[in-house]
C-alpha cells in the first residue's frame, strides 16, 4: 500500500486526531501514534496529496514529490508494537484520512 503520511508531534497531534474522530464519526481513517520522543502522531493520507498544500509549522508531510522517500513507522495490524500502536486502525484497502479536512482542522488547531 502506497500513502503520504503527516506527522504532529506532542499533545497537538492528539487533539488533532480526537478532532478528526469527532468530525469523522469515529471513523477518521489510519492514525498512528509513537509513544517515543516527541510521541508523534501519524495521519496517512492518499498518495500525493500532500505535496500541493502549505501545511502549518506543527505539520510535517512525507510523501515521495522531488524522488525522495520517506520514513514512516506503521505496526502490525495486530500483536505488540509498542512503542507504536494505532489510534485508529485502516478500515479498508483505500480508506485514508481524508487531506483537505486534516489540513483544515490542523490550521483551526495549531
Amino acid at each position: 500500500m502506497q500513502f503520504d503520511a503527516v506527522r504532529i508531534n506532542g499533545p497537538i497531534g492528539r487533539c488533532v486526531a480526537d478532532a478528526m474522530e469527532e468530525l469523522t464519526g469515529g471513523d477518521p481513517g489510519p492514525i498512528v501514534a509513537d509513544e517515543r520522543g516527541w510521541r508523534p502522531v501519524y495521519f496517512l493520507v492518499p498518495p500525493r496529496s500532500t505535496s500541493h498544500r502549505a501545511w502549518p509549522v506543527v505539520a510535517t508531510a512525507f510523501n515521495s514529490h522531488g524522488g525522495s522517500v520517506s520514513y514512516v513507522p506503521v505496526p502490525a495490524l495486530s500483536g505488540q508494537t509498542w512503542p507504536l500502536s494505532w489510534r485508529c486502525l485502516p478500515s479498508g484497502p483505500d480508506r485514508f484520512v481524508h487531506t483537505p479536512l486534516l489540513c483544515s482542522v490542523i490550521n483551526r488547531l495549531g
